[in-house]
């Protein structure tokens, strides 16, 4: 039996940071499962999640690493930053706690990914407007002085969600074509799948050359 070819061109890694209870679960589940969960629990160490989108007419895989956010994790989420071609750094629009953690979450995402890294700043709970603490220019200033991408969304009502992992994925996409991310490189956090290559047992890792497993 002839095993099917992949139906995607290119698998990206994303991680996605931030402080406990800003909606990193809940965010990865309305993009994969494209379902709100009410009573999201907190994530011990690491969940994943994967979601296949078209890129710039590409398909491409998304294999989604959504960390913990408790500090006495994050010895074992920081493992995770390696090899990340994206990351969406969350804090929450109505608690200013999480937004004023940010640089500590972005000093971490500098030093432990490489340095093409593409970082997007995520504003959750956009749905809760009447309880905002953070204004949205203030987090766009801070986006645009730290060269990241910037967009409110809501987990709830789906908002924005789809545009936050599609706008990395673009740009990350962006920095293949223009040759500033090196395919070959095991810390760009990107696979490429040629047309012509066939899935074994659904594994995500592609087989080594001249290998006839």
């Amino acid at each position: 039996m002839t095993a099917a070819p992949y139906n995607y061109s290119y698998i990206f890694k994303y991680i996605i940071i931030g402080d406990m209870g800003v909606g990193k679960s809940c965010l990865l589940h309305q993009f994969t499962e494209k379902k709100f969960m009410a009573d999201c629990p907190h994530t011990i160490g690491v969940e994943f999640g994967t979601r296949i989108m078209e890129v710039n007419g590409q398909k491409v895989k998304l294999q989604i690493w959504d960390t913990a956010g408790q500090e006495r994790f994050r010895a074992v989420t920081r493992s995770y930053y390696r090899g990340a071609a994206g990351a969406l750094m969350v804090y929450d629009i109505t608690r200013r706690s999480t937004y004023n953690h940010l640089s500590s979450w972005l000093t971490d995402a500098r030093n432990l990914t490489n340095p093409n890294t593409v970082i997007i700043l995520i504003g959750n709970k956009a749905d809760l407007e009447a309880q905002r603490d953070v204004t949205y220019e203030e987090a766009k200033q801070f986006a645009d002085e730290n060269g990241l991408l910037f967009l409110e969304a809501s987990a709830k009502t789906g908002e924005n969600v789809e545009e936050a992992f599609l706008e990395a994925a673009k740009r990350i996409y962006q920095n293949i074509q223009d040759g500033s991310l090196d395919l070959n490189a095991a810390e760009s956090g990107v696979q490429h799948k040629p047309a012509n290559q066939t899935r074994l047992n659904g594994d995500a890792t592609p087989p080594k050359e001249n290998c006839s497993c």
